[in-house]
């Protein structure tokens, strides 16, 4: 196979051996996050569909918590502004460590995956848009269908079986991670309510207080837990959305390691806290916001009600156009060569389970239409509807092409000096291949000694009975 032009940088291609540790490590958790998601998920259909759904929205709409700190709030109320926080801290932590020390750091790398991720929500508000418009519908949801869910990506492909190779996995990774920024700014932006000002500074003060405390180098966390709280109960007053302040916070941590450092203190926090939003706090947010009606009646007004059918669309249609046009359109203005031993249909599976929009979507939904219950309800079902075909879809493109992703899988796991690095990164080390010729030439001589046993034995069985 031709070998890339010069001037020409590989696209998807090898990952630097500590980031793809560290992608190992992250979509493990993600992956069990991933499944625990998808059973809360499950949970909370089969609980919002059978006798059971009048306790199920009893618990959902119990009240609790300090009103006079303006924190009485439903149950579903704290499973999506408070535990989200947690999620949303951790994507904080994740995009400051890309910006840092991951794909993001340079500029002509980071190109292709922003603006592959910027068509990926460009276009699906663009298909709600021109949906709901059409229809004569509210444009307000314009904002659901363009989050991409990476934990509920991940559980599709521990369930069909699927192996990735970490260089599409790191793609799609890096892609949820600008979705996440950029789905941050559209709830900073656009779903802001009336800002008090007084609760605001505060906050900011706070966030200040808790950048000084990183930056003295004070530990513990029985200083920055408390603090975060506070930071979070101000954001949320002030009328930001509450989940900002974790984002901030995220932000704020170092991701970059000194000499002396085996990981930095922000991928150190990343490590202890993502598995707390992976495992309790995201599967949470979905069993108190994921239980919607389902009847026969209320999937097919899905795809007659213009904001419905426009969030189908945009996630099924719009995510997939969006990531691969994006993307296919960046490498070709950056003269970016795809990595040889993959194809731009594999890009396109990519694409299309990008278009797995499940906790942020249902997050915006609530926000878009908190106002009313009935289309909200209806908004999320089509949220589920939509991640369930684009899942559908992806596990096709990807099914077909297993085979070969289990033979690149290999290859990138294989070690057969038993170093513990992967034989792939060590193609450049003269201690690499002495070992191997150690171990080959033993082996030799074993097959050797083999070789003059048997032909011992056949020497000796050509004599007469």
């Amino acid at each position: 196979m031709a070998a890339p032009q010069k001037n020409r940088s590989v696209f998807l291609g090898r990952l630097p051996l500590p980031e793809r540790n560290h992608l190992a490590d992250a979509l493990r958790t993600e992956t069990v996050g991933g499944i625990l998601l998808l059973a809360a998920a499950v949970a909370a259909l089969i609980w919002a569909n059978t006798p059971l759904k009048d306790g199920y929205e009893s618990i959902s709409g119990f009240h609790v918590g300090p009103g006079a700190l303006g924190l009485n709030l439903s149950v579903q109320h704290w499973a999506a502004d408070g535990l989200l926080a947690v999620f949303f801290f951790v994507a904080g932590i994740e995009l400051k460590r890309e910006l840092v020390a991951g794909e993001l750091r340079d500029p002509k790398a980071a190109i292709l995956p922003v603006v592959a991720a910027l068509c990926g929500m460009a276009i699906p508000a663009v298909v709600y848009t021109a949906v709901a418009s059409s229809g004569g519908g509210s444009l307000q949801g314009w904002a659901v269908p363009t989050a991409t869910d990476i934990a509920f990506a991940l559980a599709v492909l521990a369930v069909i079986g699927t192996a990735l190779p970490s260089a599409l996995r790191a793609f799609l990774l890096t892609l949820a991670v600008v979705d996440d920024l950029f789905a941050i700014l559209i709830i900073a932006v656009f779903f802001t309510s009336q800002l008090n000002f007084v609760a605001l500074g505060f906050a900011v003060l706070g966030l200040a207080v808790f950048r000084l405390l990183l930056w003295k180098g004070v530990r513990g966390w029985y200083v920055y837990v408390p603090l975060a709280v506070v930071n979070w109960a101000l954001m949320y007053n002030s009328g930001v959305h509450a989940t900002i302040a974790g984002v901030a916070m995220g932000l704020m941590l170092r991701c970059h390691r000194h000499d002396d450092e085996r990981v930095s203190p922000g991928e150190h926090i990343e490590h202890l806290v993502r598995p707390l939003s992976a495992g309790l706090a995201v599967p949470l947010f979905a069993l108190f916001s994921a239980g919607v009606s389902l009847s026969g009646g209320a999937l097919s007004d899905i795809f007659r009600r213009p904001e419905t059918l426009g969030v189908v669309l945009g996630l099924v249609l719009g995510k997939a156009i969006g990531v691969f046009g994006g993307t296919w359109l960046a490498a070709r203005f950056t003269r970016a060569e795809l990595n040889p031993d993959l194809k731009w249909p594999d890009v396109l599976a990519v694409a299309s389970l990008a278009g797995i929009g499940f906790t942020v979507s249902l997050l915006i939904g609530e926000l878009a239409f908190g106002d009313d219950p009935v289309l909200g309800g209806e908004i999320k079902a089509a949220v589920l509807v939509g991640s369930l075909i684009a899942a559908v879809l992806a596990s096709i493109l990807l099914k077909l092409r297993d085979n070969k992703y289990k033979k690149l899988c290999a290859e990138e796991d294989r070690n057969e000096d038993q170093d513990g690095i992967p034989d792939i990164y060590e193609q450049d080390d003269p201690a690499y291949h002495l070992r191997m010729a150690t171990i080959l030439e033993a082996k030799a001589a074993e097959h050797r000694r083999r070789a003059e046993v048997a032909s011992g034995r056949t020497t000796g069985d050509d004599g007469p009975a």
